[in-house]
């Protein structure tokens, strides 16, 4: 009987310590849901990432914002077409209202409703990043009601953003440790300047994200890659920026294979014409780093090899588990989940400071972090650290 006794004192205590943590969460949100957050885009990386990151989290915490200031310090400021398509279907996918949302706007109003599943399409109709759209939308429809399908068209292999290839082989899986996974199907590659591209995302909705530790980088056991060509470029291209990029890896890697494959992309999977690389390096710890370039008018092809390898060289000296770009992309997910989350990286990128910033302003999450420096080297290295909010699925 006293073991009966204490095994029900010992549920109901955990029943009710789950019911105040969510009504805890309830309260807080709902206060942040009656109140306008005002937010300076001009500030800090002063870019879309701005929107992403504060459109995604207002969408999840049901918080009311205004952006002013939209990409201030940009040559055009203010929305361009991937940014309206990304603000519209975080608006479709949560039944919000979006207010002064037009090409040029540098100011934004949007209120949130319910996450809800099923099926969204986001079109920028230029070569804006589809992979920035996957950005904003995945955290979200990671709390909708039911699964969900995106469909995403415009730029696969766009500047500024990251290639369609760095988000299936390096984004991907290092998000999915956070507790869940997804399908990313490539139907069609876009270039600039006219896209065309389209990707589709199946993506079925969790309780809570868990934490991660990536924080032991290990030893690289092997580097691989695609250098492609599309179009009426000819394949030629493929092969020099591919043997580019493996002389300069090799200069500081010669005991590492390194294996480059040069792509000719078929007619029917390519819209328009382009050119690029990417190269990954694996580690023995799991860890993917990468390094990539897009050809571009009068740039030489061993040109572009050479910047995706010495990009992918920095990334690897400072001996971190993520390299430039994907530190910025995990924060929202480190924020969201439940526990501590430490990842190592090397330099914090401004993007990197950005995100920090509004995630804490918008989540109360708590990030720290701590710098780490290799005497021998001179290479600097930090331990990103998160006490994520543990953000509740109100459908589970």
């Amino acid at each position: 009987m006293i073991d009966v006794r204490i095994r029900f004192g010992l549920l109901f205590g955990a029943a009710l310590k789950l019911r105040l943590f969510r009504r805890t969460q309830f309260f807080r949100f709902t206060a942040m849901a009656e109140q306008i957050v005002e937010i300076d885009g001009g500030i800090m990386e002063g870019g879309g990432q701005i929107l992403r990151v504060c459109t995604a989290l207002s969408c999840l915490l049901g918080a009311k914002i205004k952006i002013y200031n939209i990409r201030a310090g940009r040559s055009t400021p203010g929305l361009r077409p991937q940014h309206l398509s990304g603000l519209e279907m975080i608006c479709d996918l949560c039944d919000g209202y979006l207010e002064e949302a037009k090409v040029g706007s540098t100011e934004i109003s949007f209120s949130p409703g319910k996450i809800k599943g099923g099926n969204h399409i986001a079109d920028t109709k230029t070569a804006g990043s589809v992979c920035l759209l996957m950005q904003v939308s995945i955290p979200c429809v990671l709390f909708a009601a039911s699964p969900s399908e995106l469909i995403l068209r415009g730029g696969t292999n766009a500047e500024m953003a990251p290639q369609i290839d760095y988000t299936l082989e390096v984004f991907k899986p290092v998000i999915e440790k956070f507790g869940f996974q997804f399908s990313c199907d490539l139907k069609m590659r876009g270039y600039y300047p006219k896209g065309g591209g389209e990707v589709r995302v199946k993506i079925s909705p969790v309780k809570q994200l868990t934490p991660i530790n990536m924080t032991e980088r290990g030893t690289i056991t092997k580097i691989h890659g695609r250098a492609f060509v599309a179009g009426v470029l000819p394949y030629k291209l493929a092969n020099e920026m591919a043997s580019a990029a493996v002389r300069c890896i090799r200069k500081e890697m010669r005991d590492i294979y390194v294996n480059i494959q040069s792509v000719q992309e078929p007619k029917d999977k390519a819209y328009g014409n382009g050119n690029g690389i990417i190269v990954f390096a694996e580690t023995s710890t799991g860890c993917i780093i990468a390094g990539s370039a897009l050809g571009k008018r009068g740039v030489a092809a061993d040109k572009v090899g050479i910047e995706a390898a010495e990009m992918l060289m920095k990334n690897i000296r400072h001996g971190g588990c993520v390299d430039q770009y994907l530190q910025d992309q995990i924060i929202i997910f480190m924020a969201l989940a439940k526990g501590v989350s430490r990842v190592r990286s090397g330099p914090l990128t401004l993007h990197t400071q950005t995100a920090i910033h509004f995630a804490e302003m918008l989540t109360k999450a708590k990030f720290t972090v701590n710098k780490l420096e290799d005497q021998e080297s001179g290479s600097e290295s930090n331990i990103i650290e998160c006490e994520g909010v543990g953000m509740m699925n109100p459908n589970f």
